[in-house]
């Protein structure tokens, strides 16, 4: 192996090598555990890729198993759109779909197993009572004092569980560990409890549920898997994970690695405060674009490919830090940067007259769909005697902004000709409506002789224009890690969705289905999914140019 492959394996990569090396596995299985309680996001994706990819290289098998043991906060839509989710990262899930419920019978003998060994017991201490029993990260837990039963006695009261004799929160499974471990996770963990709700997948067969802990080390283990990879907050369970193994009879027993989650700049990953944002609709839903969503950053336009290559160069390890926003920016605009066509689009349009045009002019012009690929083709485009610009390029302080449309400066239109600002016309609030200008008819393609042009500015003309919305799109928050505060809403960026109505060139029409699109000098767009064409055309901004000091936001 040379040492630029060398340079390029994560941790987990190392420690799977060595364990084919050592004929610890064979064949390398791995799997990907959602709870199906929300959507997928970015740091999803990230262990994803990580899985999915660490299975194919090693010619090993990936699952998607969804942990569905708690059916209050779970249902089919979440699996659905999971499945589809996974799909669309280009991750091939086969026919390796699982659910955690499958296995409801097998994880119950084994509850019942521990309880024969005197591992486990029926607890009826209140939820409050057992927090307090367990005590702190600086005291020693307290034994309950329904411990000390009979196995025969909790046999029984486990039995009368599963059949519905006692209420929510009433009665409950617990391990019989150590309450004094230093590992608040050891100290007589719960293994089952009660939840009266139809399952999405089993319905109303049962009403006891395992935990989280209790079902994800047996469902590994009865799938084989080899590599159980979780982030860094699953350290300590490892010790659960690895415990009930060991006192069980299940024939494969899996082990449990961690890694760094992902932490992303002016964002947040917690399901729990995402949801938050959902369902008080502080955001339109969880394909909303702000928000980093697998389904929110397909809607904004991202690529599969894009999010991957993010995930591969932010890299796998044990070392938590928040990665900055601008590498998943790069990661998108490079991607789009060799296959998306050009197009000239007026998001905050102004009107501006060529008097040295006639009225009834109109000149067709061939331009590039991309200055650098010759193969992507061309487009032709309308040039007349009236054309829109962004507001932004036309200032009327003659000291300021060289590169700006002024009285009496000359600037060169994109494709097209240069144009002289004359004079300006203006409302009853003294806002600009309208801007004389005339144009060189000798300088298509070239400077005016001994002129100098002050910079160049895109437009649409007025007969070649297609009224279009534009959603664009801001960080969500104004804190670089809102994650690390409760009161997260108080970091809400107000302005993170700014919607305008300007214009298109008409030809974008002819290539509608490309869906994606660079509006020269504005960013990369997509179109708005579900948006009628027939009505208005509506493009998400996916991001900005890389050197775009225009404020869009204006």
């Amino acid at each position: 192996m040379n040492n630029e492959n060398q340079k390029n394996q994560n941790f987990i990569k190392k420690i799977i090598l060595k364990d084919i090396k050592n004929k610890r596995v064979k064949t390398v299985r791995t799997r990907f555990p959602p709870e199906p309680n929300g959507y997928l996001h970015i740091g999803h994706a990230k262990s994803i890729f990580l899985n999915f990819f660490l299975a194919k290289q090693f010619n090993g098998t990936f699952n998607l198993r969804f942990d569905d043991t708690n059916p209050k906060k779970e249902n089919a839509h979440y699996i659905k759109n999971i499945i589809k989710d996974v799909k669309w990262l280009q991750c091939n899930l086969e026919n390796n779909i699982f659910y955690t419920s499958s296995y409801f019978e097998i994880i119950y003998k084994y509850a019942k197993e521990l309880i024969k060994k005197g591992l486990a017991y029926v607890d009826q201490l209140t939820k409050e009572e057992i927090r307090i029993y367990r005590g702190t990260l600086t005291s020693p837990g307290i034994n309950s004092p329904y411990r000390k039963q009979t196995v025969k006695e909790n046999l029984l009261l486990f039995k009368k569980m599963k059949h519905g004799h006692f209420s929510e929160g009433d009665a409950c499974l617990r391990a019989k560990i150590d309450m004094k471990s230093p590992f608040i996770v050891l100290r007589d963990p719960v293994l089952y409890r009660i939840l009266f709700s139809e399952h999405h997948q089993t319905k109303n067969k049962w009403c006891i549920y395992p935990t989280y802990d209790f079902a994800h080390c047996i469902s590994d283990s009865l799938e084989k898997i080899t590599h159980s990879i979780c982030t860094l907050e699953f350290q300590d369970n490892r010790k659960l994970y690895e415990w009930i193994l060991k006192n069980i009879s299940i024939s494969h027993r899996a082990h449990q690695y961690e890694f760094s989650k992902l932490k992303l700049e002016y964002c947040v990953l917690s399901k729990r405060k995402l949801k938050h944002l959902v369902t008080n609709k502080i955001v339109s839903g969880w394909d909303d674009p702000r928000i980093p969503t697998i389904s929110g950053l397909k809607k904004r336009g991202y690529t599969s490919s894009s999010i991957r290559t993010f995930c591969e160069k932010i890299g796998v390890t044990k070392q938590n830090h928040i990665i900055e926003l601008s590498l998943l920016e790069s990661c998108i605009r490079n991607d789009l940067n060799l296959n998306t066509s050009r197009y000239m689009a007026i998001i905050n349009p102004i009107k501006v007259y060529i008097s040295n045009l006639e009225d009834n002019y109109s000149e067709i012009l061939t331009v590039p769909n991309h200055p650098n690929i010759s193969s992507m083709g061309t487009h032709t485009t309308i040039f007349s005697n009236t054309i829109y610009i962004d507001r932004y390029d036309f200032c009327e302080n003659r000291t300021q902004f060289k590169k700006k449309l002024k009285i009496g400066n000359e600037i060169r239109l994109r494709h097209a000709y240069t144009i002289i600002a004359k004079k300006i016309i203006k409302d009853n609030n003294d806002n600009i409506t309208e801007i004389i200008c005339t144009y060189d008819k000798n300088t298509l393609g070239k400077n005016p002789i001994n002129k100098k042009v002050s910079g160049v500015i895109h437009w649409i003309a007025k007969k070649n224009a297609i009224p279009a919305k534009f959603n664009l799109y801001e960080k969500l928050f104004i804190l670089k890690d809102p994650e690390s505060k409760e009161d997260f809403l108080k970091y809400i960026n107000k302005n993170s969705l700014i919607i305008k109505h300007g214009f298109i060139e008409s030809s974008i029409l002819n290539n509608i289905s490309e869906k994606t699109y660079q509006f020269e000098r504005e960013g990369y767009f997509c179109v708005e999914k579900n948006c009628d064409s027939k009505q208005k055309l509506t493009f998400n901004r996916i991001v900005k140019l890389k050197k775009n000091f225009k404020n869009l936001n204006k």
